[in-house]
């Protein structure tokens, strides 16, 4: 837990804290029914909602996508490094707590650059006795410090799982590509990419609106088609793993997603739209719901 990001001032941390703006980590936050976030972004989740009355199912079926991938690649492809871009805060099922259940001596180092996440990080960091689980402070636009704080942590001569996962749609064009070929360029033979990634392709008018909402709060918010998205693991040379590119509910589904327990119906009653988020069940989920591609490849 040797980060630089458990080292800084709280004070400091505090003042990085802006109020005013909405930021992906905490509106994220937000549909997942955590606490860490602020009235800017309970508005900026709560337009989204309006936007896009079942859009939560795009944000939890993202997060069950990342607890399937990363239980295949601790369980059947014995992957025990992780390196996760744009983790967002603490919430259930962590990829630490997923993988270390597997194998307790996993390695795992989380980076963002939102202070609220930075403030939360010794919670994140809470590990099994022989795990190790790191934190960066570092935005996903600047590859080579990511590379070279977590290699503090990670062995680059062993196998390492980068996963991306809704981070990549909040990077424009002429970046996203060239950052994914850097990070992937440093790794060792055998790494894994955990790629989701948000799109028009499926149910446009949905997410378009929901789009609108995000850029109208400055979010650079970049819709990418399926052929996009293939090539954050073609132009690599990586081998996309069965079934390829496909919306994230259809990525190998094991329909063990959780189902929320359900408070009583008068304290339900009493809740905002954006709380009620929460205790929805997400295994209702149809094509008509979702607007998520989410993939897997690996380097030869």
């Amino acid at each position: 837990m040797s980060g630089d990001a458990l080292s800084q001032d709280p004070i400091a941390l505090q003042r990085r804290i802006d109020t005013t703006k909405a930021h992906p980590a905490r509106v994220y936050d937000v549909f997942l029914g955590g606490k860490d976030h602020y009235p800017v972004d309970r508005r900026a989740a709560a337009a989204a909602l309006a936007a896009n009355p079942r859009g939560y199912l795009d944000v939890r079926h993202n997060r069950d996508f990342l607890r399937r991938a990363v239980t295949e690649l601790a369980a059947r492809d014995g992957i025990r490094q992780f390196l996760d871009i744009g983790t967002g805060l603490p919430t259930a099922e962590n990829v630490h707590q997923i993988a270390q259940r597997i194998h307790p001596d996993t390695r795992v180092v989380y980076v963002d650059n939102d202070p609220v996440v930075l403030a939360h990080a010794r919670a994140l960091l809470t590990s099994g006795p022989e795990g190790r689980t790191d934190y960066i402070d570092a935005d996903l636009t600047h590859p080579a410090r990511i590379i070279q704080q977590a290699a503090k942590m990670l062995d680059f001569d062993q196998p390492i799982a980068l996963c991306l996962v809704a981070v990549l749609h909040f990077v424009e064009d002429g970046e996203a590509h060239a950052i994914v070929r850097e990070l992937l360029a440093a790794l060792p033979s055998g790494s894994r990419l955990v790629v989701s990634h948000l799109t028009e392709d499926l149910n446009p008018e949905n997410v378009r609106a929901v789009q609108r909402t995000y850029t109208e709060r400055g979010f650079t918010f970049v819709l990418r088609s399926k052929a996009e998205v293939e090539r954050f693991f073609t132009d690599n040379g990586l081998d996309l793993a069965d079934p390829g590119v496909v919306p994230a509910h259809r990525w190998r589904p094991d329909h063990a997603a959780p189902v929320p327990e359900q408070p009583d119906a008068t304290y339900l009653a009493t809740l905002d739209d954006i709380d009620k988020v929460r205790y929805r069940d997400i295994n209702d989920a149809t094509d008509a719901d979702i607007n998520v591609y989410a993939a897997l490849g690996a380097k030869p």
